[in-house]
Order: structure tokens, then C-alpha cells, then sequence
């Protein structure tokens, strides 16, 4: 395995010049375009790695997979799928025509970012440190690491250039459909999204949903049906509109962030974990998409 991954970090190494760090987010645009490494955990405990596998990166939309998890463990499936849909979209994450497309005008998904936000609108806390720190505890969890903590220079960041999140979120309190201070609810989206973390951790995550919602401790963490969902979720609509390709030529559930993450999740199987901050135009990285191409491929990874 370990050839293996030396061979496709290298092949794909040349993806990266094909790919822009994301500008929007001004502390983003500092990543080194260069990096490309991936982590694979199996099932077995086994982890393997190759290329700038350890190179650190915030977690940005990969998140919203561990927020949903959170929402549903403290609201339960069916309310939270009452406030955000399951449908895919042909549109950008960040598109606000998103919320005109479901007739009762909710969120289509929770990987983009308005479903994101109402998710996390749900997340159970009195305060915006107690509702940001579960969050992060619980990523310590699934991830099997302590040391997990926020970017602050990134949070910044993201919060003074978060105009169209605000948009987004203000257009849903109008509409009912989330409740509570948006700048409260959106300061916690920000700092979730600012987790700092590895291909390691990201694996880890993959891992676990791999596994059913049990981590490699053997201890619980979502139910069966919860990690059903999400893996489901992430196969339509994790890889934004670039899902359904995806799909078809890779075939397993991922989730990007625009930090340049992708974690992915083979059942049964394996958590992957792949970072590369060059963007292609759908906001996943280019080099990263490259590499799990090849590699499901090489080890017939996809569940179609």
C-alpha cells in the first residue's frame, strides 16, 4: 500500500499547477499550492501515507459533516432533515438560489453552506464558546486527536470576508426557517470551519463512517442509520456540483473543504484522507481528486 501511494502522490503531482488556493478567504490564499499528501486508515487500524501527509490545513466545509453528526445526536434524524433537505444541487455551495429551490424554501443539503449554517443553528449550547467547543471536542473525538484547535488567523478571516454567509443566513431567519442571533450562530460556523487538522484526522473521520459510526476503540459514536444518511448525503451532494461526477468516476462518500481537504469514506474498507490547497473551479482540489481517482481505480473502491 505504502508503494502504492508514493506512486500516485507523484503521478498526480502535476494537478496541482492545474488548481488556485481560494482567495475569497484572504488567509487561504497564503497555502502553499505545491502540497499534495493522503492518509489512508483501514478498518483494521492499519494507516498508511504519502506526500505532505502531515501538512496542516483548516478543515473548512469537511465540517459540516461533523456538525450534522452533532445536530442529529442532539435533535435526532427526523428533526433535523425537517430543517434542511437531501437534495442535491446543480448550483454553487454558496449559491443563495439554493434556498429558492425547495418549495418550502429550506435549505437542499447540509454540505452547503446555507444547509451548514442551519445545521449548525441546531447544535445545542448556550453560549457561542460552549456550542464552538463541543464542536471541537467532538472532532478531537472521532479524530483521535487532543490537539485539535481553531485557527484564530482563519476565523478572522473568514468572519470579516463572510458577507454572502450572511446573506445566506439572514435569508433564513426571514424565512422561519432558522432561529436565534445569525451573528451568534454564524461566529460558531466560522470557528468549525476554522478547525485546524491533518490528512491523519480526516482519515480518521472517514474512518469511522467507514466503520458505521464506530471508531477504531470499538466505542459508538453515531447511530447506523445517522452514518447511513450521511455517507448517502456525501455521495450526492459532498463534492458540491461536482458530486455526480465524482460519483461516476470514483465512486465513493467524500467531502471537500476549500482549505484543500478531502475526506472520504470506503465502506467497510477504509477512511481516506487527502490534502492539496490547488482548487479546480468547483472548489475541490485538484490534485486530491486526482489521487483518489487513481486510487480507486488501483484498490476498486467504488460502492456502484
Amino acid at each position: 500500500m505504502k508503494r502504492i501511494l508514493d506512486n500516485i502522490v507523484e503521478e498526480c503531482r502535476p494537478w496541482t499547477s492545474k488548481g488556485e488556493v481560494a482567495s475569497y478567504i484572504p488567509e487561504l490564499a497564503k497555502a502553499n499550492p505545491d502540497i499534495l499528501g493522503i492518509w489512508v486508515t483501514t478498518l483494521g487500524g492499519e494507516e498508511y501515507f504519502a506526500g505532505e501527509y502531515d501538512f496542516k490545513f483548516t478543515i473548512q466545509s469537511i465540517s459540516k459533516v461533523v456538525t450534522l453528526m452533532l445536530a442529529i445526536l442532539d435533535n435526532g434524524i427526523e428533526y433535523v432533515f425537517s430543517r434542511v433537505g437531501m437534495e442535491p444541487t446543480e448550483a454553487s455551495f454558496n449559491s443563495i438560489t439554493n434556498l429558492d429551490s425547495h418549495e418550502e424554501k429550506i435549505p437542499l443539503n447540509p454540505m452547503i453552506n446555507a444547509g451548514a449554517i442551519a445545521i449548525v443553528s441546531l447544535i445545542h449550547g448556550d453560549t457561542i464558546e460552549e456550542k464552538a467547543t463541543r464542536i471541537l471536542n467532538f472532532t478531537r473525538k472521532i479524530t483521535g486527536n487532543p490537539y485539535i484547535s481553531i485557527n484564530d488567523s482563519v476565523y478572522e478571516s473568514e468572519k470579516k470576508t463572510g458577507d454572502r454567509n450572511r446573506a445566506l443566513a439572514y435569508y433564513m431567519k426571514g424565512n422561519g426557517i432558522i432561529e436565534g442571533s445569525v451573528e451568534e450562530i454564524l461566529d460558531v460556523y466560522f470557528k468549525a470551519c476554522s478547525m485546524e487538522v491533518t490528512s491523519k484526522d480526516i482519515a480518521r473521520i472517514g474512518a469511522m463512517l467507514a466503520n458505521d459510526g464506530v471508531l477504531l476503540t470499538n466505542e459508538r459514536v453515531i447511530s447506523r442509520e445517522a452514518c447511513r444518511i450521511i455517507k448517502t448525503i456525501m455521495v450526492t451532494c459532498g463534492m458540491y456540483d461536482a458530486s455526480g461526477k465524482f460519483a461516476v468516476h470514483i465512486g465513493i462518500p467524500a467531502k471537500s473543504g476549500v482549505g484543500g481537504g478531502i475526506m472520504a469514506a470506503v465502506p467497510r474498507r477504509m477512511g481516506i484522507g487527502v490534502v492539496g490547497p490547488a482548487l479546480n473551479s468547483k472548489g475541490n482540489s485538484s490534485g486530491g481528486i486526482k489521487i483518489l481517482e487513481k486510487l480507486s481505480q488501483e484498490l476498486d473502491l467504488s460502492i456502484f
